[in-house]
């Protein structure tokens, strides 16, 4: 679920000494999930099964409260993630979630408390960055959060793509079969590990991810529709992509079907099992739309189609906020295809992750330690995590005035270091 709170900049926190901010108990799971739905605009109801599911997803959670009388009036969580780095490797996350502030208790600091404490015990933790999917900009920003990932949301017009209506199945060999709940918690968490060792930005998913994404467990309160499930195996029989997705039942006044298939998520290992799984969305019967849900905004869906112009872009935004907490760690993690020196000066108003560090890159690895060598770059903390992924362009960031050139084309060195030809690209909302 993405993170959502009214801006709270603390205005007088003199008559809010006595708000209580801990760990909630078992007993007030269901007046947390009752203000989380309130803070969401969601109605404020939970039921006996929401509250059974949602604990059982708790067990390494950490879930935090505000009470005022004790009224539960904030909402927080956090709980351990692994986060793809350019390369591959997987650093050790704090992912945020659920969080949320009632319209009573606006601008009394009660994110700002509740993130402090996170991020505090995350960096004592050891993890490497915090993430969190922000459903306001500009909320996060002051914690030391950068957007680090884009999603783009297309529209196919299927009856403009140029697609052979006569062909069913794909034409390298592989085959496509519909499959159900059970076989997708099967087989999906090996497939989407393939993933994300090739995929920077993308997040782990646990068992829990996939039970309350077939139904298993009802997390967000309202009945659950099954989907469609549809396997893509490749000529030698390896599966290589997976879609979840729905229709709705559109018809125009001349009996003509108008209906639209919307796909919740597609995972593919490979260009062809894309491919292939575009293609059978578009050759299903009386579907003359597809919505192709959250993908990397250079995803190659409109080039799978014989007309590109047939898929329009709906959506496009940023998608995961990263927190850096270990510079060292982090530019260590990843991986660089030029070779090359950098020293970057990193502002962190918290105190978490700041300093001078010297960046030492090349394609065979990567070492970063403190320095006291002149710096080429100035940038706050949550700058440098827009670049860590490789989407970002520290040129841009100089010309709008968010780092700052020490020493003339810094900016321009540090994108041939730190940008990457693939754009990283997170498939999950947590």
């Amino acid at each position: 679920m993405t993170s959502r709170a009214t801006t709270d900049r603390p205005r007088d926190l003199d008559h809010d000494h006595d708000l209580d901010i801990r760990t909630i108990t078992d007993a007030e799971l269901p007046d947390w999930m009752r203000t989380l739905r309130t803070g969401f605009l969601r109605p404020p109801v939970v039921t006996d099964q929401g509250v059974a599911d949602r604990r059982t997803t708790l067990a390494d959670s950490r879930v935090f409260a505000a009470f005022d009388a004790g009224k539960c009036v904030a909402t927080f969580r956090s709980f351990p993630q692994e986060l793809t780095a350019v390369g591959g490797a997987h650093v050790p996350a704090d992912a945020i979630s659920n969080v949320a502030v009632v319209a009573t208790h606006r601008r009394r600091g009660l994110l700002t408390r509740l993130m402090t404490d996170d991020l505090t015990a995350a960096k004592e933790r050891g993890d490497v960055v915090a993430t969190l999917i922000a459903a306001e900009y500009r909320i996060y920003g002051r914690y030391g959060f950068g957007p680090a990932t884009t999603m783009t949301e297309w529209s196919i017009d299927v009856p403009r793509a140029g697609l052979d209506p006569r062909r069913t199945v794909p034409g390298d060999g592989g085959r496509i079969d519909l499959v159900d709940g059970e076989e997708v918690r099967r087989i999906g968490p090996w497939l989407h590990e393939r993933l994300r060792l090739v995929q920077p930005g993308a997040v782990s998913r646990d068992e829990h991810w996939w039970a309350s994404n077939t139904g298993l467990l009802q997390l967000y309160g309202g009945p659950w529709t099954e989907p469609f499930y549809a396997v893509y195996r490749s000529a030698d029989g390896v599966v290589d992509g997976l879609v979840s997705y729905r229709a709705d039942d559109t018809w125009s006044d001349a009996k003509q079907p108008l209906n639209t298939a919307s796909v919740d998520w597609l995972i593919a290992a490979t260009p062809a099992a894309e491919r292939a799984l575009w293609h059978f969305l578009c050759s299903i019967d009386w579907i003359t739309r597809v919505k192709s849900g959250r993908r990397s905004p250079d995803d190659l869906l409109p080039l799978h189609l014989p007309d590109p112009r047939a898929a329009s872009i709906t959506t496009q935004a940023d998608w995961l906020w990263v927190r850096i907490l270990d510079v060292v760690a982090a530019l260590e993690a990843r991986t660089y295809d030029a070779a090359g020196t950098l020293v970057l000066e990193v502002v962190d108003r918290a105190g978490l992750a700041g300093g001078r560090f010297l960046l030492d890159a090349t394609p065979d690895g990567a070492t970063c330690a403190p320095t006291t060598r002149s710096a080429d770059l100035t940038l706050e903390v949550s700058e440098l995590a827009t670049l860590w992924l490789g989407d970002q362009s520290a040129g841009r960031l100089a010309a709008l005035g968010r780092l700052r050139e020490e020493r003339a084309g810094a900016a321009r060195g540090a994108d041939a270091l730190l940008r990457t030809s693939g754009r990283p690209w997170c498939p999950d909302m947590f």
